[in-house]
């Protein structure tokens, strides 16, 4: 289980490595998954383009009491489960600003845009590593419409261009 640490707020430090130290074995599975949210929850120990999933652990659904497990921790743990043996980095993150539509998600790439997801729930963890999957292939750095599982299309919340993105005849658009 994931929990967030009483007293850190969203811009505390988060390890960003894809190792997984103080680990535990998923008791069913047998695979490892991290319990601790600021250990970054991954398939692989690579960092170089790999598509990576950020789900946030502080999440719940509006309007629903507090309660632990929070469903974002959840959504969380099961995404990591999901893009175990895969090229897919899972990170927990402790709030994406998206409380409206939570549980939420971003996927992103080096060079691609990212692209931010709410109303998911546990069954969405799959949904998640598959766009990761499909950006991380995409040439033109857009994640592609057809194809893309159903909750990333209604759950679509922006789309992020990458820090050097220039759009190209602004001016032509605009008269």
């Amino acid at each position: 289980m994931i929990r967030p640490q009483a007293g850190r707020g969203a811009s505390a430090p988060v390890d960003l490595s894809c190792g997984t130290p103080d680990a535990v074995t998923h008791k069913r599975s047998g695979r490892v998954a991290a319990l601790d949210p600021t250990i970054a929850l991954a398939s692989t120990g690579s960092k170089t383009g790999a598509a990576i999933v950020y789900v946030c652990i502080t999440c719940r659904r509006a309007g629903e009491a507090d309660a632990e497990p929070r469903p974002g921790a959840i959504l969380a743990a099961a995404t990591a489960e999901a893009a175990h043996g895969t090229e897919v980095c899972v990170r927990p993150v402790r709030c994406l600003a998206n409380c409206t539509r939570g549980p939420s998600a971003a996927i992103r790439c080096n060079g691609s845009w990212s692209y931010v997801f709410g109303g998911l729930d546990v069954a969405c963890a799959n949904a998640l590593v598959e766009g990761a999957r499909m950006l991380a292939c995409a040439a033109d750095g857009i994640l592609p419409w057809r194809g893309r599982p159903e909750p990333l299309k209604r759950g679509l919340i922006a789309r992020v261009p990458p820090l050097d993105f220039e759009e190209l005849n602004v001016e032509e658009d605009l008269k």
